[in-house]
């Protein structure tokens, strides 16, 4: 029997580490114990008598989510389709960083950098929307166009990731009489609940590098981090590069309830050959160049994912009703000890079966799954 995310949220409140990484698979519940851990840390009230009080406690908490996302939304000019802009919902999370700490030039930077150097956007005066543009270097610009929505998630992070910079800056003094702000005194948090997810490896490896090397610098004992991913690369180097001792994994049951279990040593840095394994396999399935000692990798697959989920054995994860039957096969093959064996190609039957067990690791288990990012500009 698990808990309810109210009391996962009380358990990380309740923790003293710095850092507290958390993995879980899309659709286990990570934004919503987003949103239970803003509510529990800063709750929010209605009554107008309460309202200063809101407003100090709202700020103990800096929050990144899909929630976030959702500060931000599409003018798309359907009348005439020249002029799309991206609309900032007045909220006091984009005033902070663009209007009071003027950090619209490192926000672009960031934006270019994960992106594209020549995709440039552009603020209103007002900052209440932002458009966007090629310039070609030549005095020429491609006009006002939509971003796709990995670029437009690009661009949101680098925002939220240009005030956390701000954010450490500032509490990294240790007097708060001398700090050129009192705006982020009462901050205790730092929630972020799966950042960019549409980046290929080398720019989430980079993003993880980068966002582990700003948590390191934070020297204020009282702000402490929390962030959430689905994404196994991502979770991998970033727990390489704070150098954790534990992870946690979230899982949700068949019902409703949750369990937040820590995760210590070795199995929270297994991910990378996770991915490698991954690619082997898919790379031979097509060219259709599967040999017996792909059964052995397959397994091994297995046997790391079990480990790292906390199954007791690596045949948990197969298909409940062909697990006896595809265990066999598995063990029988990655074990063969004849020679006669050992060089004979595997049969059609097989080659399906390598195919088969992979997908039901990448589907059931879905360490791999990426929002892919959609080029389409309109």
């Amino acid at each position: 029997m698990g808990k309810p995310l109210t009391e996962i949220a009380q358990q990380l409140n309740a923790s003293h580490k710095k850092v507290q990484l958390i993995y879980a698979f899309n659709g286990t519940g990570k934004t919503r114990l987003s949103r239970e851990f803003k509510q529990l840390i800063a709750p929010k009230t209605d009554s107008d008598e309460d309202a200063e009080q809101t407003e100090l406690a709202r700020k103990k908490i800096l929050y990144y989510s899909a929630f976030t996302e959702d500060l931000f939304y599409w003018d798309n000019d359907l009348e005439l389709d020249a002029e799309p802009k991206l609309k900032i919902q007045p909220n006091s999370f984009t005033k902070w960083v663009l209007q009071e700490q003027g950090q619209d030039r490192n926000i672009v930077a960031i934006f270019q950098h994960h992106t594209n150097e020549k995709l440039t956007p552009h603020f209103s005066e007002d900052f209440s929307e932002v458009t966007f543009s090629l310039e070609r270097g030549d005095d020429e610009s491609s006009g006002k166009l939509k971003i796709s929505k990995g670029e437009e998630s690009n661009f949101i992070w680098s925002v939220f990731y240009s005030l956390l910079e701000q954010v450490i800056s500032v509490l990294n003094v240790a007097d708060p009489s001398e700090r050129e702000t009192d705006q982020f005194d009462q901050f205790e948090y730092v929630f972020i609940d799966d950042p960019v997810s549409s980046l290929d490896e080398n720019h989430l490896i980079e993003l993880a590098v980068n966002l582990a090397q700003l948590i390191k610098s934070s020297e204020s004992k009282e702000l402490k981090f929390i962030v959430t991913t689905h994404n196994p690369l991502f979770y991998n180097v970033l727990y390489n590069e704070v150098k954790a001792k534990s992870g946690n994994i979230l899982r949700r049951y068949e019902d409703g309830t949750f369990d937040l279990e820590e995760k210590k040593g070795d199995s929270n840095q297994s991910f990378s050959y996770h991915l490698f394994l991954k690619r082997t396999l898919e790379q031979a399935i097509a060219q259709n160049d599967i040999q017996k000692y792909h059964f052995t990798l397959l397994r091994n697959l297995y046997e790391k994912t079990s480990n790292f989920l906390g199954y007791p054995q690596w045949s948990d994860l197969l298909p409940d009703d062909r697990q006896l039957y595809l265990q066999r096969i598995i063990t029988f093959t990655s074990h063969s000890t004849l020679s006669n064996e050992a060089v004979a190609e595997p049969t059609e039957p097989e080659k399906q079966t390598v195919k088969f067990l992979l997908d039901n690791l990448i589907n059931s288990y879905h360490f791999w799954q990426q929002v892919e990012q959609n080029d389409n500009r309109n």
